[in-house]
């Protein structure tokens, strides 16, 4: 198929949300998927923030990151103690609207916790991701 040109429209771009609740999820070290959908192979994730509801903590150092495609490409690991997790409120990730922190997807993928160093005791987050998936 050769190549129509064009950009995406507004309706075309995507949201999903996802929500990490240590209440629901738990917090062992490990990968937790977050989000009831997935991001479709080929997306490309331009955007989005996290929102910390309630501060993740920790009683062994425990860390937390955001994942699609490879570790930390939403939210690299961080010590829940420090930013950006030890406060409440809307928080900056990776993918900020340029083509150098965009993520593409090779397969479809759900939002990723991966929580690291020491179980997590309290915490909940909400994760907010734009995305566009373009034709040939």
């Amino acid at each position: 198929m050769s190549y129509k040109g064009g950009f995406p429209r507004a309706s075309e771009v995507k949201a999903i949300r996802a929500r990490y609740d240590f209440s629901v999820e738990g917090g062992a070290v490990g990968d937790i998927v977050i989000s009831a959908e997935q991001i479709p192979a080929g997306a490309y994730i331009t955007h989005g923030f996290v929102e910390v509801d309630t501060a993740p903590t920790s009683s062994a150092s425990g860390a937390l990151a955001i994942k699609v495609e490879s570790a930390g490409d939403i939210v690299a690991g961080a010590a829940v103690s420090g930013a950006p997790w030890s406060t409440a409120g809307i928080k900056s990730i990776v993918p900020a609207a340029t083509g150098a922190t965009a993520v593409k997807t090779t397969t479809a993928r759900p939002i990723v916790a991966t929580i690291a160093t020491g179980a997590l005791t309290g915490g909940a987050v909400d994760v907010v991701l734009f995305y566009v998936v373009l034709p040939d």
